[in-house]
C-alpha cells in the first residue's frame, strides 16, 4: 500500500509555525515552502536556503544519482535548473535536447525522458499531462512539471517577484494534489486551461492569475467561458478585494481563501 505524504499545505504550515493567516505568513509560505523541519529554523533566507540546498543535494545524489547510477551528473543538475526556471511551462524532451545541442551538449530526447522519470519517481517534481477537453484524449507529449516543495525550487532559483505567476500555479497545483484531485492541464483549441481537476466523478476547471485587471479580465474568464459544459469554473487571483463573486457564471476566488480550505 502506498501512502502519499506531501509537503505541508498552507494551513499545516500555519499550524506548524504557530502563525496567523496574514499576508506576511503567506509570503513566508511562498518563499520557504512546507518542509516540516523548517519549524526548528529561523525563517530567514540565509538559514532556510542553506538547509534546503542540503536537502536538495541529498535528494539528487542519494535518491537519484546513486539509485539510478546516473553518470551525467552535470546534465541532471542542468535539467533541474531548467525545470525550476520553467515551472508551469510546457516541457518537451525534444525541446530540451535541441536547446542543449545549441549549447554544444549532445543529449538525446530518450535520455532526457529517463532523467525526468527519475526526478518524478522521487516525488521531487510532478508531471502533469495535458488533456483535450473536447476530445477527452490525453496528449502523450509536452507536459508540465511542478515542484513538490517550492522552498526546494527557490533553493535552486531564488524567488523573484517576476516569477509570481509560475509560483502561484505551483501553489495551486500542490493544494489540489493534497486535496486528492487528479489534475491535468486542459487544451481547448488554441486556448489553455491551467488546471482540469477531477474528484469523485466531478470536474472543476481553474485559471490562475496574479491579479485581474480590465485588460486581462476577458482573457482569464474567456477561456473558461468557452468550455461547453456546466462543471464548476473558477478564476483564482491574489486580489484582496473581489467585488464580484462571479463573472458570467465563472467564480472569482481569492487565492489565500482558496488554499486556506480543503
Amino acid at each position: 500500500m502506498e501512502i502519499k505524504v506531501h509537503s505541508l499545505s498552507y494551513l499545516e504550515f500555519l499550524t506548524f509555525h504557530k502563525l496567523k493567516e496574514t499576508e506576511e505568513s503567506f509570503l513566508k509560505y511562498i518563499k520557504y515552502g512546507g518542509l516540516p523541519y523548517l519549524k526548528h529554523l529561523e525563517l530567514t533566507d540565509e538559514v532556510v536556503y542553506d538547509y534546503l540546498r542540503n536537502v536538495n543535494n541529498t535528494i539528487l545524489f542519494k535518491d537519484i544519482i546513486a539509485r539510478f547510477n546516473i553518470r551525467n551528473v552535470s546534465f541532471l543538475e542542468q535539467l533541474v535548473d531548467y525545470l525550476a526556471d520553467n515551472v508551469g511551462s510546457i516541457v518537451s524532451a525534444k525541446k530540451i535536447s535541441d536547446f542543449l545541442k545549441s549549447q554544444r551538449i549532445n543529449i538525446s530526447p530518450n535520455v532526457v525522458l529517463d532523467y525526468l522519470s527519475h526526478l518524478c519517481s522521487t516525488f521531487f517534481i510532478h508531471k502533469v499531462q495535458r488533456t483535450d477537453i473536447r476530445g477527452k484524449k490525453i496528449f502523450e507529449i509536452n507536459d508540465k512539471y511542478y515542484f513538490e516543495d517550492l522552498g526546494l525550487r527557490h533553493s535552486i532559483i531564488r524567488y523573484k517577484q517576476t516569477d509570481i505567476n509560475k509560483v502561484l500555479e505551483n501553489i495551486i497545483y500542490n493544494h489540489l494534489a493534497i486535496a486528492g484531485y487528479d489534475v491535468m492541464v486542459g487544451q481547448l483549441g488554441s486556448k489553455e486551461i491551467d488546471f482540469v481537476c477531477e474528484k469523485g466523478g466531478e470536474r472543476t476547471y481553474i485559471q490562475v492569475a496574479y491579479v485581474i485587471t480590465d485588460e486581462n479580465r476577458e482573457r482569464e474568464f474567456g477561456n473558461l467561458l468557452a468550455i461547453p459544459d456546466n462543471y464548476r469554473k473558477i478564476v483564482i487571483s491574489t486580489d484582496s478585494l473581489i467585488s464580484d463573486t462571479s463573472f458570467k457564471g465563472v467564480e472569482h476566488v481569492n487565492l489565500r481563501s482558496f488554499i486556506g480550505s480543503l
